[in-house]
């Protein structure tokens, strides 16, 4: 499982028709988190990785305390907006068309995605979602800009 990490002022998702026409926000954060997870196709029916991956998003020292030093989601309360993103797991090595086969198939990647988040709130955490499969305008400002990329 892959996560690109970013330490965001504000982010939001907006669900959009085929032609671009937004319907919905799906998901909104102020000061926190936005995170855009791929699943690889071995994370899918192993049970640890959600859960890891979820206690190291909440856990993570991205963003700033109210002392100015490092701090994590667990310990401010920032909300993490979760994202999924099976580009994340596109190969280019070869050519010049990216290569999907290391990505999880839909049905197989969606309850991982899910677990992730499921086991984010069972932390405690506030988590806002995009929409599985959907096509989506992602916003977000980035606060540095801070981004990492974790994995599991």
């Amino acid at each position: 499982m892959r996560a690109v990490v970013a330490r965001v002022r504000r982010a939001s998702v907006t669900v959009e028709d085929d032609d671009g026409t937004p319907l919905r926000v799906s998901g909104r954060i102020g000061p926190g988190l936005l995170v855009l997870l791929g699943v690889h196709r071995d994370d899918v029916g192993n049970t640890d990785r959600p859960v890891t991956m979820a206690r190291k998003l909440h856990e993570l020292r991205l963003l700033r305390g109210a002392d100015g030093t490092e701090a994590s989601c667990a310990g401010t309360g920032a909300p993490l907006l979760v994202v999924s993103q099976f580009t994340l797991y596109g190969d280019t090595r070869k050519g010049r068309r990216p290569s999907w086969s290391a990505a999880a198939r839909p049905a197989d990647a969606e309850p991982v995605v899910d677990a992730v988040v499921a086991a984010l709130r069972e932390r405690g955490a506030t988590v806002g979602t995009g929409e599985f499969g959907a096509n989506m305008a992602v916003e977000s400002v980035n606060d540095g800009p801070f981004t990492v990329l974790v994995e599991v």
